[in-house]
């Protein structure tokens, strides 16, 4: 659901950054094509480095403006809270018409997002692939598979790719990019190339440590509310 558009002509990086297959993906946008460099997720969590922990405030390069939390699990590990991240990047992108976004209990990698006029979105990660070329940078790509709800419509299938690239910044924010494709139904084949294609750049700020962190209540809230 990240609403992403701009554009990319070089990060700084090391050789070893270059040849990283992530990298190299990135450098092939607009023109992705399925299948993508990705591996199937096996029920597991999307892990982030240590400096993601914590809540954010990121605004985009179309001026949207949200936060965003990432929880430190009992393993130590980082990992993103999806299901009120992605309301309140849905929130900035659709407004009222989302109106809540559940995690399902028994797969960290699928959500259900309620729409207005009794929409429900179906999305699971079906690939994926993360890497930490340097100690200041992070990529990671999904590969999604959704399908749309609607009363009276036949469901609607598509597949969105989203590849982020973050580098910590000296001051403790994060630069990020985001660049997402999306392609038709699997019905289409597994190999295809891109219909649409989007891209953006983050900016993410820490925020205050606190029980809540402003931006978050109501997305908690509505996911409570299932």
């Amino acid at each position: 659901m990240s609403a992403i558009v701009a554009l990319l002509l070089a990060w700084p990086g090391t050789a070893a950054a270059a040849a990283d297959p992530l990298e190299g993906r990135l450098g092939q946008w607009p023109d992705w094509r399925l299948p993508a460099p990705l591996e199937r997720p096996r029920g597991g969590d999307l892990l982030y480095p240590d400096w993601f922990a914590g809540p954010w405030q990121v605004q985009d390069s179309e001026g949207s403006r949200y936060a965003v939390r990432f929880r430190t699990r009992a393993d130590g590990a980082v990992v993103g809270e999806r299901a009120a991240n992605a309301f309140a990047v849905g929130r900035a992108v659709l407004g009222e018409q989302l109106l809540a976004v559940q995690d399902d209990p028994a797969d960290p990698n699928r959500q259900l997002a309620r729409l207005a006029g009794d929409g429900l979105l179906d999305s699971r990660v079906v690939g994926r692939r993360s890497s930490a070329p340097g100690p200041d940078l992070f990529l990671a790509d999904e590969l999604s598979l959704q399908v749309l709800h609607r009363p009276g419509q036949p469901p609607r299938l598509s597949r969105v790719e989203t590849l982020s690239r973050y580098e910590r910044q000296a001051d403790g924010s994060i630069g990020g990019l985001q660049r997402q494709a999306v392609y038709p139904s699997p019905e289409a084949g597994l190999q295809v190339a891109a219909s649409a294609s989007h891209s953006a750049t983050l900016d993410l700020v820490p925020l205050p440590q606190s029980g809540n962190t402003p931006g978050m209540t109501d997305a908690t809230a509505a996911d409570q509310r299932g």
